[in-house]
């Protein structure tokens, strides 16, 4: 008899709604769970590692990924591209492992549109002041990216009724205990 085969797990958010230290919380309390690290051509932020947080690629590097169809999903937003490697995600779905990817709304219908099965996990905040007011806190981004992130949130906002769970980030112990539920529950 084959083995059975893995899940997979799309968290999706606007920029500023605490998709990434959900994850990381998720990632420590259910080990069995891996982590489909993106490729982007962004600079890398201080306190990020290549190969754990993202692979930092060129341009050129990425786009011949893109014409070797490496990329389950991919996309140029914010001046920089994003995308996932396809080889990680069948491996590890294929031999029974459970994957979580972290993937912009696009990227996460894309996926869905590949394999039915995923779990679309959406996180959104309170509010879209509230959401602005995150962003701004954090200062990762000068007032043009702000802007540009700010616009991206609109239309990703307006996509989340496509999603399977909705978990709102107002208090984020509260936030990360259901999304953890929803997965453990599921596996």
């Amino acid at each position: 008899m084959g083995r059975e085969k893995g899940n997979i797990f799309v968290i999706s958010a606007p920029s500023g709604a605490g998709k990434t230290t959900i994850i990381k919380n998720i990632l420590q309390e259910i080990p069995d769970l891996s982590f489909s690290v993106s490729a982007t051509t962004r600079k890398k932020r201080d306190n990020e590692i290549d190969g754990v947080d993202y692979f930092f690629l060129s341009e050129e590097e990425f786009k011949r990924k893109i014409d070797e169809n490496a990329f389950l999903e991919w996309e140029k937003f914010y001046d920089y591209y994003y995308g996932t490697p396809k080889d990680f995600i069948d491996e590890k779905i294929k031999n029974g492992k459970s994957v979580l990817l972290e993937v912009d709304v696009k990227g996460a219908l894309r996926i869905k549109s590949i394999y039915p099965e995923a779990i679309l996990v959406y996180i959104y905040p309170p509010s879209f002041e509230v959401l602005v007011e995150r962003l701004k806190k954090r200062k990762t981004e000068d007032e043009t990216e702000l802007k540009k992130r700010v616009e991206r949130a609109k239309m990703e906002l307006s996509h989340k009724d496509k999603f399977d769970y909705l978990v709102v980030n107002e208090d984020l112990n509260t936030a990360v205990l259901e999304v953890k539920s929803l997965i453990k529950k599921i596996l």
